[in-house]
C-alpha cells in the first residue's frame, strides 16, 4: 500500500509538472488551476505514505537518505501550495513540481532501510528538529528558486528583450517580495531547527555542538541568511543582491542536505540511526 501511495504521489507530481509547463507555454489559467489541484492530490497521497511509514517504523521516517528525501519533498510541496495562496507566483510551480518528483523518484530508487530504527531517532526534540529544519529548508529553497527567476527576468529587462520569457515571468517586484516572504518565514524555522537540534545533542551526546560537517555547513547557511535578513531590514537591500544571496544560501543547503549526509561521516550520518539486524 505504501508503494501505491508513493506511485500515485510521483504520478501526480509529474502530472503537475506537465500542466505547469503547459501553463508556462500557453499562459492558460486552466492549466495552472489543474496543476495546483493535481499537486494538492499528490501531497495528500504523499502524506498518507509518510503516515504509513511512520506507523510501521514506530518513528519518524528519517533514518535513511531516501526517507529524508521524502520528508523534504513533502515539505517543499506543502510550502509551495501555501506560498501560491499568499503570493501567486504561478510559474514557480514549473520548478517546484519536477524537483519534488525527482526527490520522490530518488527515494524509490535508493536502497530501503535495513535493520531497526535506533532509539536515538525517537526523541521528542529530534522530531521537532527534523520538522523545523526541513520546513525551513523548503521555504528557503523557494527563495533560492525565486532568486533564479529574478536574475533571468532582470537579464531580459537589461537587454531590453521583452519577448517570450519576459512576458511569462513575474515582475521583479513580485519576485523580490517572494524572496522577503520566504526569508522571513524560513529563517526563524531554520533557527528553531538549529536550537532544537542543539538541545537534542546535549541530551544524547552531552554537548550542544559537535563540529559535525553538517552542523558546520548549516551554520554557514544560517549566517548567509542572517546577513541577508539583517541587510534587508536595516539597509533596505532588495533586488539582485538579495536574489544572489538567496541562491548562495540555497546552494549551501543543498550541500548540507546531500553532501554531508552521503559523502561525509559524522554525527548526522544516516547509518548511525539504524541498528544491525
Amino acid at each position: 500500500m505504501n508503494s501505491l501511495f508513493l506511485s500515485l504521489t510521483l504520478l501526480a507530481y509529474f502530472g503537475a509538472t506537465g500542466l505547469w509547463l503547459a501553463y508556462f507555454l500557453a499562459q492558460r489559467e486552466g492549466y495552472y488551476r489543474a496543476g495546483a489541484w493535481v499537486m494538492a492530490g499528490g501531497l495528500a497521497c504523499h502524506t498518507l505514505a509518510l503516515i504509513q511509514r511512520a506507523w510501521v517504523a514506530g518513528a519518524l521516517p528519517a533514518a535513511t537518505f531516501g526517507e529524508a528525501l521524502l520528508l523534504f519533498a513533502w515539505a517543499l510541496a506543502a510550502a509551495f501550495l501555501v506560498l501560491i495562496w499568499r503570493y501567486p507566483i504561478k510559474i514557480l510551480g514549473a520548478l517546484v513540481a519536477p524537483l519534488a518528483a525527482l526527490m520522490v523518484s530518488g527515494a524509490l530508487i535508493l536502497p530501503a532501510r535495513q535493520g531497526a530504527v535506533s532509539p536515538l531517532l525517537q526523541g521528542f526534540w529530534l522530531y521537532v528538529h527534523i520538522c523545523l529544519t526541513l520546513t525551513g529548508y523548503a521555504a528557503l529553497a523557494l527563495a533560492g528558486l525565486g532568486g533564479v527567476l529574478y536574475l533571468i527576468q532582470e537579464r531580459q529587462i537589461k537587454r531590453k528583450r521583452f519577448g517570450f520569457f519576459h512576458r511569462r515571468l513575474p515582475s521583479l517586484s513580485q519576485l523580490d517580495n517572494l524572496n522577503y516572504w520566504c526569508l522571513t518565514t524560513g529563517f526563524p524555522l531554520l533557527t528553531g531547527g538549529i536550537i532544537s537540534g542543539s538541545l537534542f545533542a546535549q541530551h544524547t551526546q552531552g554537548r550542544f555542538f559537535s563540529w559535525d560537517p553538517k552542523e558546520i555547513l548549516t551554520l554557514i547557511a544560517w549566517l548567509i541568511y542572517a546577513v541577508l535578513l539583517h541587510e534587508r531590514l536595516t539597509v533596505g537591500w532588495r533586488g539582485r543582491r538579495a536574489a544572489l544571496l538567496a541562491i548562495c544560501g540555497f546552494l549551501v543547503l543543498v550541500c548540507t542536505f546531500v553532501g554531508a549526509n552521503l559523502w561525509l561521516t559524522g554525527y548526522h550520518s544516516f547509518a548511525r540511526f539504524l541498528q544491525q539486524p
